[in-house]
C-alpha cells in the first residue's frame, strides 16, 4: 500500500487544529507546518500525534513549498486548519493513492459552512483551492503571497475526487474582519506597479461583490450570501487603496502640521 503524508499550515489555530488533525488520522503521518505560533497550536499538534515543522512565514506559496519538503511519503493530501476530511473523502484517497490506473495530482471540492448553514452558491462550492491530492514531486507553489497558484511538474491531465471536505472559514465576524485585512495587505504589493486611482479601488470593490452577489448566485445564500459578497469587496477595495497608500508613501501617512495649515489659510 502507498503511504500518504497529509500536510496541515497553521498559525496560532488552537480552537481548530485538533478537529483537522482527528480527521487526517487515517493518514501514515500527519505534518504540521506552524509559523511560530504563540497560543498553544505547536503543543496541540504533538499531543495528538503530529509532527510538527517551524517555517518563517514569507508568504503562502513559500509556506506550502516548505510543507512539501517535510512530507516523507509517495502520496501528499494538503489540509488547511479550517478544514475537516471526512472518512468519504479519506477512503476515496485511499483508493486513489493504491490505484494503479490513478493519475497524479486531483483537485478536492470542498462544502463551506459559514453563518450556520452550507453555503452552496457565492463561489463556495464546490470551491476548489489548488490541487489537494498528489504524488510527491508532480507539483509545486509559486512565489505569490496569497492566493498562491500551482505549478505541475507532470504532463497528465489532472482528475477530480468526488467527495467533498468540509471547511469552517471563520469563527466568528471578527475573524472575517481579521482575514479581509490580512489578506488585502498580502495583495497589496502585487498591485503597487500597476496605475491605481481611488476609483479603480472602488470599481474593483463594485464587481467583487456583483459578480460573488449576482453572478455567483449569493443572493440564493439569503443574509450569508450578501455578507460573503460584502467581505469580499472590502478585501479587494482595501487591498487596493493599500496598494495607493504604499505608492503615494509617507505624503498619506504623515500628519497634517497645523501651523503649516493655519497659515496656508491666512
Amino acid at each position: 500500500m502507498n503511504k500518504i503524508s497529509v500536510y496541515i499550515i497553521a498559525f496560532n489555530e488552537a480552537d481548530k487544529l485538533a478537529a483537522t488533525i482527528l480527521s487526517a488520522q487515517w493518514a501514515d503521518e500527519v505534518v504540521v507546518v506552524d509559523s511560530w505560533s504563540t497560543d498553544g497550536t505547536p503543543e496541540i499538534a504533538e499531543q495528538l500525534g503530529a509532527r510538527v515543522v517551524q517555517v518563517d512565514f514569507k508568504g503562502f506559496g513559500d509556506l506550502r513549498n516548505k510543507a512539501l519538503a517535510a512530507c516523507t511519503y509517495p502520496w501528499i493530501f494538503s489540509l488547511d486548519a479550517d478544514e475537516r476530511c471526512t472518512p468519504e473523502a479519506a477512503t476515496e484517497i485511499r483508493a486513489i493513492a493504491n490505484s494503479p490506473d490513478a493519475l497524479d495530482v486531483y483537485w478536492m471540492p470542498r462544502r463551506n459552512f459559514f453563518m450556520g448553514q452550507w453555503i452552496k452558491h457565492s463561489g463556495w462550492y464546490p470551491n476548489y483551492r489548488q490541487p489537494q491530492l498528489f504524488r510527491k514531486n508532480s507539483m509545486v507553489y509559486d512565489s505569490k503571497p496569497v492566493h498562491e497558484g500551482y505549478v505541475l511538474h507532470s504532463t497528465r491531465p489532472l482528475g477530480h475526487l468526488k467527495n467533498p471536505i468540509w471547511q469552517f472559514p471563520f469563527k466568528d465576524m471578527g475573524q472575517v474582519m481579521h482575514k479581509a485585512n490580512r489578506y488585502s495587505t498580502l495583495g497589496a504589493e502585487r498591485l503597487v506597479h500597476k496605475n491605481l486611482s481611488m476609483g479603480t479601488a472602488l470599481s474593483h470593490g463594485v464587481w467583487a461583490f456583483t459578480k460573488h452577489y449576482v453572478f455567483k448566485l449569493g443572493l440564493l445564500d439569503g443574509w450569508a450570501g450578501f455578507v460573503i459578497a460584502l467581505a469580499y469587496f472590502e478585501v479587494t477595495f482595501y487591498r487596493y487603496l493599500k496598494a495607493i497608500e504604499i505608492q503615494k508613501g509617507s505624503a498619506w501617512r504623515q500628519p497634517i502640521d497645523l501651523d503649516v495649515e493655519r497659515s496656508s489659510r491666512q
